[in-house]
């Protein structure tokens, strides 16, 4: 669709609150156990730098990560919703000596090669359109440190473009998802360079069925 970019932003920004209010838990067990196995895999580090696609709110992911106390943990946060990164500056004040927010399109991002120990995207990427996703996927390895580990989900079933018109019941909800399904979003990440450590199907909130991938890259 035409200015697909400005419209998610502009739904997103008009449904901060009706989203909060709808999908940031704070105990999300789903997200927060992908979470607790991806930090378990970190822990053999004082410090870690994480980048956080589609970061939201900062709820419940975000706090999760910046609660941990072994890395300690330094978070880019990336969203394309400026009322969105408003909540997540208030939400996550007590962290903002580790936390760098930054407003725009994913695709867009722009930073040095080796620069990230872990990349996620929550309910993110799937807002791409499925040949974005696989560009982004080859810049997410060129940032990741060599061992540098990818966390994300994908949707399950193949969708070119689904759209709905009010999501959240909202008059300003118009939105935008796509994906390659299973078996192909998971050759996508392989393809970009890196190792499948897990991946499962979940069954979310509704009747969406997302994979959840764990990966690594390749080391020195």
């Amino acid at each position: 669709p035409e200015n697909l970019k400005a419209r998610v932003k502009e739904s997103y920004d008009a449904t901060a609150q009706e989203y909060a209010t709808k999908f940031t838990k704070a105990d999300d067990p789903v997200r927060l156990g992908y979470l607790r196995h991806l930090i378990a895999r970190l822990q053999y580090k004082d410090k870690a730098n994480i980048l956080e696609l589609g970061c939201g709110a900062g709820i419940p992911a975000t706090k999760f990560v910046l609660q941990n106390e072994k890395p300690i943990i330094h978070v880019t946060g990336n969203d394309i919703s400026t009322a969105q990164l408003n909540l997540a500056r208030s939400n996550l004040a007590d962290y903002k000596d580790r936390l760098t927010l930054q407003e725009g399109d994913m695709l867009a991002l722009s930073f040095l090669d080796a620069t990230f120990d872990a990349v996620t995207g929550f309910y993110s990427i799937i807002h791409l359109p499925r040949e974005e996703q696989t560009q982004i996927m080859y810049k997410i390895v060129k940032w990741l440190k060599p061992d540098g580990l990818f966390l994300a989900n994908f949707g399950a079933k193949e969708m070119p473009t689904f759209e709905q018109d009010r999501w959240l019941d909202h008059e300003k909800g118009w939105m935008f998802w796509s994906g390659w399904g299973e078996e192909a979003s998971l050759k996508m990440v392989k393809d970009a360079g890196l190792e499948v450590l897990l991946q499962e199907k979940q069954q979310d909130e509704g009747d969406a069925e997302f994979m959840w991938v764990l990966a690594k890259k390749g080391g020195h």
